[in-house]
Formats: C-alpha cells, structure tokens, sequence
C-alpha cells in the first residue's frame, strides 16, 4: 500500500529489441522504419546507406539486430556482415534482400548471419523473425532455403561430401531425420508435424545440430545435408 502522498509505483517498461537498418533504398528503410516503429518491444536505433556506414553504427548504437542488405555502395552487405560479427559483442544479423538479384546470400549465411529473408515477407513475419533472432532462434525463410539449395554454385567435390557425411554420421537417428527436414527447406512447425514432435522438442533437435555440425544458422545445416547427397 502506498503512504500518503506517494505515487502508485509504475510498472517498469519493457526491454525493447533494438534494430538498425541497413539499405541504399531510402524507401525500403522508411518502409520497414514505419513498420517496426509501431511495435511496443522494438526500437529502431539508426539506419545506415551502406555497409561502411553500418560498421559506425553498430559500435554507436549497439543494436541487437541488425537488417542487412546485400547489395550496397562502398562496402556491401556480406563484407559488412563479415565485419560486424567480427566484434567483441556483435549483434544478431538478419540478411534481408531481393535474393534473385543477389549472388552473395549462402557465403553471408556462412559467414555467421542469424536470418535469411526475402524483403517481399509479410510484415508481420518480419516482425517475428526479428524477435526469434533477438531471443537467439536463428530464422531462414522455408521458402528461402529450398531456393538456396538449388542455388548452390556446384556439385560437391568427393572430398567435400565424404566430410559431410562424416559429420552426419555422428548424429542420432532422431537429429539425422530433422537434419534432413532442415535440409529440406521444412520450419520447425513443419517437421512437428512431419515427425509427430512438439516444436520445442524440434528446436532442441536444431540446437543439437547446430553443435554437432558446427553450424551457426539453418543453411549450413542443409548445405552440410546437400553435401552428402541426401537431398
């Protein structure tokens, strides 16, 4: 109970998920500006035109997700990336493109970036894939996946899928069938229901993957599957 005189305490306010946006498209960044602005737990921190400036905005503002484009001026998205995630305490980075008119996704991808989307995703799947990242679930698109897979460059070497299947090889029966679902292009809702699973049993399936395959997002997992020749 409050003494006379005092003010009700008020409740504290929530930790907002800080983002930046980087694009060279100023209307691509006021589009998504506008559309995050309206979340009560998201604050975008600055936008940046290029990769050169996303490297001063990121130790300025200390965003925990960064929107990353690819293709930009001066330093483009994937040496941008490279860079940021190069940090002591670097922030989460979503690959948000137009991925036909961009050659750079799967080593962006490899090169550590928690997301993949295509920037035609409905906003509010945006939105969430943001909060995903944020709490440490890295997200790519099903869509995007199944498109990276047919994408990739050439056919593995012998070396190159002699290696991927010594790595499957160590996996469970269990992890070995939602490494292939991965591979697939399948969601965790997706393999739920493909494999009679509740999704939190999935996403310990994935986190145990991304352990024993050294991977840090879910492409690397299906490049890993591609490799052996399973899909």
């Amino acid at each position: 109970m409050n003494s006379p005189g005092t003010s009700p305490a008020s409740p504290a306010s929530p930790v907002k998920i800080k983002v930046a946006i980087v694009d060279d498209d100023p209307l691509v960044r006021s589009a998504l500006g506008l559309m995050l602005g309206g979340q009560a737990d998201i604050e975008v921190v600055g936008e940046a035109t290029d990769g050169q400036e996303a490297l001063s905005l990121v130790r300025t503002s200390t965003p925990d997700v960064v929107l990353m484009d690819i293709r930009m001026p001066r330093v483009n998205g994937l040496d941008a990336t490279r860079r940021v995630l190069a940090d002591a305490r670097p922030p989460r980075v979503i690959v948000l493109t137009t991925f036909g008119a961009d050659e750079y996704v799967v080593d962006a991808l490899a090169a550590g970036a928690d997301g993949f989307l295509l920037k035609d995703t409905p906003p509010p799947e945006i939105v969430a894939a943001i909060r995903a990242v944020s709490a440490g679930e890295p997200i790519l698109s099903p869509k995007a996946t199944r498109t990276l897979i047919t994408r990739l460059r050439a056919e593995p070497t012998g070396d190159r899928a002699a290696a991927a299947g010594r790595r499957l090889e160590a996996l469970t029966e269990r992890e070995h069938e939602v490494a292939l679902a991965v591979g697939r292009g399948l969601s965790n809702a997706e393999i739920a229901k493909e494999l009679y699973l509740s999704i939190p049993t999935v996403k310990a399936h994935v986190s145990r993957l991304f352990d024993k395959l050294g991977a840090t997002n879910r492409v690397q997992i299906a490049i890993t599957v591609h490799d052996a020749g399973l899909v």
